[in-house]
């Protein structure tokens, strides 16, 4: 089977996992991107720990779950955002004002939308959880 976007698998196998109610989930293949967007989305605990498991071909990471996602998705197309420019897409992509977050990427690296306001840059919108 051909992968058109393996963070749309990741994020689409995330959810699923966390719909049937799992403690894990294995997602393959590893790339950086996933890694940046899995530690954003542990550190606002969205999902547990996580490990990075070489297995001498592409990799795989293994998700420990929380059970605290109720969407999450990539943003396609990957809109650039000015600084200033967030609350519109808070509006389509989240439910309601300060729940869930925008996963962005910035010339800082990969983080989340209030963390990109409160550094003033812009990026480019990969993903949404809540």
């Amino acid at each position: 089977m051909g992968r058109i976007d393996p963070l749309t698998d990741a994020l689409t196998s995330i959810k699923n996992s966390e719909n049937a109610a799992k403690k894990e989930c294995t997602i393959r293949p590893a790339s950086r991107l996933l890694g940046e967007v899995l530690k954003v989305m542990q550190k606002n605990e969205y999902i547990g720990t996580y490990e990075f498991v070489d297995d001498g071909m592409e990799g795989l990471f293994k998700i420990r779950l929380s059970g605290t996602i109720n969407n999450c998705k990539t943003i396609k197309p990957r809109y650039a955002v000015g600084r200033n420019e967030f609350e519109k897409y808070e509006k389509r992509y989240l439910p309601a004002k300060d729940m869930g977050m925008l996963i962005v990427s910035t010339p800082k690296g990969v983080m989340t939308h209030r963390e990109a306001k409160e550094s003033a840059i812009g990026g480019r919108l990969i993903a949404f959880v809540y």
